[in-house]
């Protein structure tokens, strides 16, 4: 996977007009996101593909809507698809599974150098099986999927039925190295995936059931090692070859089985898991893509969801609370000094919008940032915007004050205003990534420039920007707090 995904084109979602967004504000994905095992996202010619069991898979202009239209030929199973050099590899498994009452199955590789079937790069060619299983051993060669870590390219596969195995292969060519053996890392899990991160190697694989729409069990555990041969071990010490396995993500909200983790590296500490659902139910319980925030506490990956709509506080890491530049209103008190209250003591009104808002100008107003105060000028409404796109698993949101229609949007000279009225503009249109720490960066979705995108920043104490992301610098993370 490129560590950068910048493009900025948003696709026309295929489905009627926020359909997704009105029936379940968390679920994702536009279009026809139907899939079933799919692989790791990759990104082909200015295109981002999975592929899943069958023949073909799906393709995205922004990884927001997505669509049919791949070639994967070869059919089969549960594929992963790897860039090396110029050239995208595919490994699928025919066979197995328990499919046609047995457990014999050869995963092979091929190759292409596009994945777009209209590119004069695009045909796949043969590199052989580098894997298998005769029916009788402790093993299921299905499932494969590809880690290419501090120069050497390594292949999980297997399922419940006996061991998840390990092989290497050539960093060049994908094929077995030469006396290879497979080694044994892992039981009772399936569609594993494999990461490297900060010196440890984790295994993801799926526990519980599957194929049973709504009723399945599927959901996402990890162990970590330090060696990819293991031993992988959970966040209790139990080894993922005694069934060990410390939960990623599982069923949430509309989306029931969660299975097949695929790492989306976008860059700049942001950073994405592709899965499947195995039922959406607001989709006919069909099995559908989707794609979801990932952060990471103690060494260990943790699963999100998307930011909820809601009311905020937008809070600086800098520690400013975002806010319209307007005069203070304070809050009516009489002081009586120190000491007990004299009166019986009785809860305190908050500041009302009408009495925050009565001196605010008609037209456009600047946005600065200061103490939080619990405030109206300082409460902040996200919702996502039906029909507008999003882009990578979430939708483009609207960021308006509670309670009134001042959208904040962005200015061709970087700074942000609150205009008089939400309009739709690509301006007020604002994308929401959750960072690996847990914070978040916030993007206009209007960028003169794709490949350098802007964000909101902290350049000053009370002065909100946007400026180029610094990964390495606090100003530009923000957390999201209820009031």
């Amino acid at each position: 996977m490129p560590s950068k995904l910048l493009l900025a084109a948003v696709a026309l979602a295929l489905l009627p007009a926020g359909l997704v967004a009105q029936t379940n504000p968390v679920a994702q994905l536009e279009g026809e996101p139907y899939i079933h095992d799919p692989s790791t996202i990759v990104e082909s010619d200015g295109r981002f593909y999975t592929f899943g069991t069958g023949q073909g898979g799906l393709v995205s202009s922004d990884g927001w809507t997505w669509t049919g239209g791949p070639v994967r030929p070869g059919g089969g199973v549960a594929p992963d698809v790897i860039k090396l050099g110029d050239r995208y590899f595919v490994a699928w498994a025919v066979g197995g599974g328990g499919m046609n009452g047995g457990h014999r199955s050869d995963v092979k590789i091929m190759w292409t150098k596009s994945l777009d079937p209209t590119s004069k790069d695009f045909g796949f060619h043969d590199v052989g099986t580098v894997a298998s299983s005769d029916g009788m051993e402790n093993n299921d060669a299905i499932d494969p999927a590809f880690l290419l870590a501090e120069g050497r390219l390594w292949l999980s596969y297997g399922t419940y039925f006996g061991a998840i195995r390990i092989v290497e292969l050539d960093p060049r060519t994908a094929e077995r190295l030469p006396g290879n053996k497979p080694v044994d890392i892992a039981i009772d899990m399936e569609a594993t995936a494999l990461m490297y991160r900060d010196g440890w190697y984790y295994l993801l694989g799926t526990h519980g059931t599957c194929c049973d729409g709504p009723n399945s069990t599927y959901n996402i555990r990890v162990g970590r090692s330090r060696s990819p041969l293991g031993p992988y071990l959970d966040n209790f010490g139990v080894p993922l070859l005694k069934g060990g396995g410390k939960l990623v993500w599982g069923s949430n909200g509309r989306g029931m089985g969660a299975g097949h983790f695929g790492l989306v590296d976008l860059g700049d500490g942001v950073e994405k898991f592709s899965f499947h659902y195995e039922a959406d139910l607001d989709r006919s319980g069909r099995s559908v893509l989707a794609i979801l925030p990932l952060t990471w506490k103690d060494g260990w990956p943790v699963g999100n969801e998307n930011l909820r709509p809601g009311t905020y506080e937008i809070q600086s890491e800098r520690g400013g609370a975002l806010q319209l530049a307007v005069d203070e209103v304070r809050m009516p008190f009489s002081w009586t000094g120190f000491g007990p209250p004299k009166e019986p003591v009785k809860s305190l009104a908050e500041q009302t919008l009408a009495q925050n808002s009565a001196s605010w100008p008609a037209g456009e107003i600047p946005v600065d940032m200061g103490d939080y105060m619990v405030r109206p000028h300082q409460h902040w409404t996200i919702e996502p915007v039906a029909g507008a796109g999003g882009w990578f698993g979430a939708p483009y949101v609207k960021i308006v004050i509670a309670g009134t229609n001042r959208a904040l949007a962005a200015t061709p000279t970087g700074d942000v205003v609150a205009a008089p009225a939400f309009t739709g503009a690509k301006e007020q249109l604002w994308r929401i990534d959750q960072l690996t720490d847990g914070t978040f960066r916030i993007m206009p979705s209007s960028m003169p420039d794709p490949f350098h995108p802007l964000a909101l920043a902290a350049v000053g104490a009370s002065t909100p920007r946007l400026v180029r992301f610094d990964p390495a610098s606090p100003a530009g993370r923000w957390t999201f707090r209820r009031p």
